[in-house]
């Protein structure tokens, strides 16, 4: 178990103040297969997990959304169109990597004026208080060092009224954990070896899944920090799970 002054990166110990160094080398590394490597390791299931977030969103004209660690742009593309050019989305990502494919992926499409693109720290979130009326993160919270201090500050910048969202790799349902395990620990690794040479980066993926808490626990975690009416939904057999909780 980490003590204060350690957390886990994967299943290794490190000290806290080395994780996000630690995860930036990996999304450096695979920045440039990120989109390509997530359709060949979901199947191309992300985007439905992705579209049942969308679908959730509530997110209407003018609406002003933040999406964190936004990576290569799925949901900031489409939050574009849903908010109009009334409204505006923030993509926000750590990695410089990341923001930059993210950001020419959407140029690229056309999709400019309504989108700005800040490079931030899920765990002090450079935004005033009560700014965004959903706030989204995908597939990036289990990479967070400190993931209270980072619910507390989503908390923070969140009108009342507002939804976060957070799609996230959860725990599986018991009778698929055993292939699961043998899926994310055998294939994953030699997929990302194949298409990026990397396959540390992606033998980190399956443990940072491991390590980060299950459904009930993220589902506290969202309630210690202010969300209310917080609920989970399982998808694809508990391998994802859809958080959702607002600010009152």
């Amino acid at each position: 178990m980490s003590d204060k002054n350690t957390t886990h990166f994967g299943y290794t110990e490190v000290p806290v103040e080395e994780k996000a160094r630690h995860v930036a080398e990996v999304f450096h590394s695979v920045a440039s297969k990120y989109d390509l490597m997530n359709d060949l390791m979901s199947m191309g299931i992300h985007r439905l997990w992705k579209r049942f977030t969308l679908y959730n969103s509530q997110v209407r004209t003018g609406a002003k959304v933040l999406d964190i660690a936004g990576g290569t742009g799925d949901l900031t593309a489409r939050f574009s169109t849903m908010v109009g050019e009334r409204g505006q989305v923030i993509l926000a990502d750590i990695n410089a990597s990341m923001l930059n494919v993210g950001r020419n992926r959407l140029i690229d499409r056309g999709l400019a004026g309504n989108i700005d693109y800040v490079q931030a720290n899920a765990e002090s979130l450079p935004f005033p208080d009560n700014s965004f009326d959903c706030i989204t993160i995908a597939f990036g919270l289990r990479n967070v060092t400190d993931k209270d201090k980072a619910l507390a500050s989503m908390f923070r910048v969140l009108k009342p009224g507002g939804q976060l969202m957070i799609l996230e790799f959860s725990k599986p349902a018991d009778w698929l954990a055993p292939l699961y395990d043998q899926y994310s620990f055998k294939v994953l690794p030699k997929l990302g070896q194949l298409l990026t040479r990397d396959a540390e980066s992606y033998r980190y993926l399956a443990e940072s899944i491991r390590m980060h808490p299950d459904q009930e626990t993220l589902l506290s975690m969202m309630e210690n920090a202010g969300f209310e009416r917080c609920q989970f939904h399982n998808m694809t057999a508990g391998i994802v799970a859809l958080h959702r909780g607002y600010k009152f």
